[in-house]
């Protein structure tokens, strides 16, 4: 199509689609992304650990279109996964289907890295021992993970909490573990993109959310810079980062 500047194959965890709108608002004009779901409803452990062959066929079809980047998000599948089966995953997925894949995990591991942060504290809206597996991942990854600290919240009524009350919810996490140098927002589905900037200027540390790192490394990939501001650090600076190539031989 005249004038796309690329495109990209993004493969949704569940059909609640803002963050998808999100991500279509702010990303710069050209980028034409095509969107497949999968059908995550209960946002439970034994979901995510069954979602890998639907993620894998949805990679399929995207490189059967011939689409330049395919982005298999949605955080807790992978990480549920592990940070090394996941690294694997997506080296078999590039040689087999000879297209570049990312996935919501590693988006928010380069950026930290572009940030040179290595101590971060994380909040989701997740309970229970969950938590202490997306921590794992981190830490798995090469950063000191301070905390990951869920919200009391049942997974379908996530888009109807307050920015106002995850803003306080965050900021109690962090003030709790200060010396963090930076914080992990998991997810698109709590309606959030309103606080970024005052967490930040606040608390005085990046925030790492997941439609802005989704913004910044479809970019990135794509080979565009065009800074967003008002969403926080990392898209207003758009830093390159860490290579992709790199990243993998350091694993």
């Amino acid at each position: 199509m005249a004038g796309v500047r690329g495109t990209v194959g993004i493969v949704r965890p569940t059909q609640r689609t803002g963050g998808f709108e999100d991500l279509l608002r702010i990303l710069p004009p050209g980028i034409e992304l095509i969107p497949l779901a999968l059908d995550v409803q209960r946002g439970a452990l034994d979901e995510f650990q069954a979602a890998i062959p639907a993620y894998e066929a949805k990679v399929a079809e995207f490189a059967k279109m011939g689409v330049d980047v395919i982005n298999p998000s949605g955080a807790p599948p992978f990480m549920v996964l592990g940070y090394a089966k996941e690294q694997e995953l997506i080296r078999r997925w590039e040689t087999q289907y000879n297209t570049r894949v990312f996935t919501s995990g590693t988006s928010n591991i380069d950026a930290m890295r572009a940030l040179k942060v290595k101590r971060i504290v994380g909040a989701t809206y997740f309970r229970g021992d969950i938590n202490r597996i997306y921590r794992q991942y981190f830490v798995d990854a090469g950063f000191e993970c301070l905390d990951m600290v869920g919200i009391d919240v049942d997974f379908h009524k996530v888009p109807e909490l307050p920015s106002s009350r995850v803003y306080d919810f965050i900021a109690d996490t962090f003030r709790r573990n200060d010396s963090a140098e930076g914080i992990y927002m998991l997810g698109p589905a709590w309606p959030t993109l309103d606080i970024i900037a005052r967490l930040e200027q606040d608390l005085g540390v990046p925030v790492f959310h997941a439609v802005p790192a989704q913004c910044w490394d479809i970019q990135r990939h794509l080979r565009i810079c065009e800074p967003v501001q008002g969403l926080g650090r990392l898209i207003a600076e758009m830093p390159l980062g860490t290579t992709m190539a790199a990243r993998r031989v350091a694993v």
